[in-house]
Formats: C-alpha cells, structure tokens, sequence
C-alpha cells in the first residue's frame, strides 16, 4: 500500500511538471518573446514552444518510456490536423484543427491534447507562412486540447456529441479568440491601451464566429467515429491511459 501510494506521489509530481510547464513556462516564453519578437527570433521562440511541449509529454509517462504505436497515433492525429488546416486554406476560419486537439484531450489527456495543437501550428505553418502569430497559435489550439483533457477528467466535459460542440464552439470564441486578438495587437504595437485593445476584438468578432462555426461543424459529423475508433485503437493495444 506504502508503495502504491509513493507511485502515485511520483505521478502526480511528473503530472504537475507537465501542467506548469504548458501553463506557465511556455506562456512566459511567448511574453518574453513579445518584447524581443522580430523575424529571426521567431522561429527559436516557435522551436523552444516545441520542446518545451516534448518535454511535458515525455514526463508524464513516469520512468516507462511511451511505445511507438502511442508516438504514431500522435503523429497521425497531428498529421490529420495540419492536412485537414491545408485542405481549407481557400476558406478563412473554417478549420479542424481545434476540433481535432478537443479529440485528442478527451482520448488521450491533456499534455496529449496539447502537444497535437501546438505542432499543428508549427507544422502548418510551414505551409501558410511563419511569423509573429505562430507562437500564439500553438499556444491557443494547444491550450484548448489541454483543457479539454482536463475538462474530461474532472467529468465536466464527455465524449458526446453535443457536450464537445459546445465546449469547442465557446472555447474557440473565448479562448482562440480571446487570446489570439490579443496577441494580434500586441504583435503590431508595444503601446497597449484598452481602447485599441476593444477595437481589435471588435474586428475579429467575424473571424471568430466563423472559427467557432466551422469547429462545431467538425465535432458534429468526426467526434463520434474518431473517438470510437480511437478507444478501440487504444483497448486493443494497451496504450497510454489520459494524464
């Protein structure tokens, strides 16, 4: 009992290793970045992002090391991301991505969903342009799969259709939007004033609603099959259990 008690100490240890680290390291490394972004500094902000997120990943697997199949179906789902991101790029907003890091919370915790987001970003990227926005948006979609895990957890959110809409249509607005917008201001001025700062919200309401729109549009007809076909996946070869 001692001994089953010290594992889940150690767990929780390496749990809130990973939890500081996405909620204050890597935002900490994006608010020094705001002082110092120019363009050759942002792709070394977008890679410490990365490793950063690695880092919260590998930890949560205590001193087991993650199987392969565990890595390949994180590729994947962050592979499906960045094509699904690429395959709307004629169509401003209407994107999977966040309904695909909502998935990969609530099936494989929240550092998981995290991880998915934040490399989508960086990866799609490489196809839409990097710049002064990347950190953000890995930050935005990884924090929602994040929550999303978290949300799942503590039985808040469920794996039905109509709770993971709702949580990514008011994620999106709230959260996406909340903190990309602020980002876009602070990516165009270091003079912050409330009045520009509601002016920039203002302007994004239209982008947002549609971001929001199309994420509940993916929910709605993917988020059933996919988390089906991820629960088999992961009964039938053991795979890692949300942390």
């Amino acid at each position: 009992m001692q001994s089953c008690n010290q594992e889940n100490k150690r767990i929780s240890k390496n749990t809130l290793l990973s939890t500081v680290i996405i909620l204050f390291v890597i935002p900490l490394n994006i608010a020094l970045g705001v002082v110092y972004f120019d363009n050759k500094t942002i792709f070394i902000i977008s890679l410490l992002i990365v490793l950063y997120t690695l880092i919260a990943f590998f930890a949560v697997f205590e001193k087991r090391k993650p199987q392969t199949r565990e890595l390949v179906i994180i590729s994947t789902l962050s592979a499906v991301a960045v094509a699904g991101r690429a395959a709307f790029i004629m169509i401003p907003q209407f994107k999977p991505v966040i309904a695909i890091v909502i998935i990969t919370g609530v099936c494989f915790g929240p550092t998981s969903g995290f991880l998915v987001g934040a490399i989508s970003a960086f990866v799609s990227n490489m196809f839409f342009g990097q710049g002064l926005w990347t950190p953000w948006q890995m930050f935005c979609f990884g924090i929602i799969g994040f929550l999303a895990g978290v949300l799942f957890q503590k039985g808040v959110l469920s794996k039905q259709r109509i709770s993971l809409c709702i949580f990514g249509g008011i994620s999106t607005i709230v959260i996406y939007g909340g903190i990309i917008n602020f980002g876009s201001l602070m990516m165009f001025t270091k003079n912050f004033s409330w009045i520009a700062l509601m002016a920039t919200y203002a302007a994004g309401i239209p982008f947002d609603l549609a971001h929001a729109v199309s994420t509940v549009f993916f929910l709605l007809i993917f988020s059933t099959p996919m988390i089906e076909i991820l629960d088999r996946i992961k009964k039938k070869y053991g795979l890692m259990e949300p942390n």
